[in-house]
């Protein structure tokens, strides 16, 4: 009798990789709003510029507190397969592997800073920032660069997308409130555009090259790409991408420049909308990709 073929994937597998992608998203979103989109907007002169910001800092806080709980929960739900596979217990890895325990205290120092800064405290962002940024490259303290290709590219991904859903579920609803103007709704949707712009283009510019290298090293050769599981799922990947890409050039090219008017930011809102749902499409591929051998 032969062994019976083991399957590619391990369930859930994928679905732990989506919410672990999910959550670094939102988490990295919400510092990218807070760090990149709204300073200015902090230092504003104009009482309704700094109300939008204050508004728009709580919430994304929220929604990033929700993502840092998700990461905890994803972490500590790994675990026992992590022990499994080590032949060792959970104590015992904590013991011998410092890198777990630097993994757990950046999680909790990010859900901790993301709790204060949900109640309103702003020094919490500091420690959220840190838990979420070095812990996803943790590896850099160690003198690990080579592991570095796949956290890059995450955080290049999570600065781009992750800032756009939140500037789109946190900033955007308050700054189109209807007790606005029409006039002031537009002028304040396209300054937080204007803002987040350069943060997007930067993001998806070291999106692209580090994804090309993270690539080439799981295929090796090209033929991989349309022989092997990994590269057929990995072409279906690049090509949400690269409608992803187009759409975000677009909202930036065509759309961008009608943010003057109401009409135009409503518009832009809309595609932005879909460019996100297209990101979390790309992000679901990729969740099953590495759950994959590589060729």
């Amino acid at each position: 009798m032969t062994e019976a073929a083991r399957p590619l994937i391990s369930w859930p597998d994928p679905v732990l990789q989506l919410a672990g992608f999910l959550a670094v998203f939102v988490t990295l979103g919400a510092i990218g709003l807070r760090y990149r989109v709204l300073p200015g907007l902090m230092r504003s002169a104009l009482a309704d510029e700094r109300e939008l910001a204050a508004s728009s800092t709580t919430r994304a806080a929220r929604l990033a507190l929700a993502g840092a709980a998700l990461t905890v929960i994803v972490f500590a739900i790994r675990l026992p397969q992590m022990s499994a596979q080590r032949h060792l217990s959970i104590a015992a890895m904590f013991a011998r592997d410092p890198m777990l325990d630097l993994q757990a205290g950046l999680s909790a120092l990010a859900l901790a800073g993301f709790g204060f800064a949900a109640a309103g405290i702003a020094w919490g962002w500091l420690p959220a920032a840190v838990g979420v940024v070095v812990g996803l490259l943790r590896a850099a303290l160690i003198g690990q660069w080579s592991r570095m290709l796949n956290p890059v590219h995450e955080l290049a991904g999570g600065l781009w997308i992750g800032t756009l859903f939140i500037v789109l579920s946190a900033a955007l609803p308050v700054a189109m409130r209807p007790s606005r103007t029409p006039e002031r709704r537009a002028a304040l949707a396209a300054l937080l555009i204007r803002e987040f712009s350069p943060l997007a283009l930067t993001s998806a510019a070291v999106l692209g090259v580090f994804g090309v290298l993270t690539a080439w090293r799981h295929l090796k050769h090209w033929s991989a790409l349309w022989t092997t599981p990994y590269g057929i799922t990995l072409l279906i990947k690049l090509g949400l991408v690269a409608i992803v890409l187009a759409l975000g050039a677009w909202n930036w090219r065509r759309m961008k420049p009608r943010l003057g008017e109401e009409a135009g930011a409503r518009l832009l809102r809309r595609s932005a909308l879909v460019e996100v749902s297209l990101a979390g499409a790309v992000l679901a591929v990729t969740a099953v990709l590495v759950s994959l051998p590589s060729p």
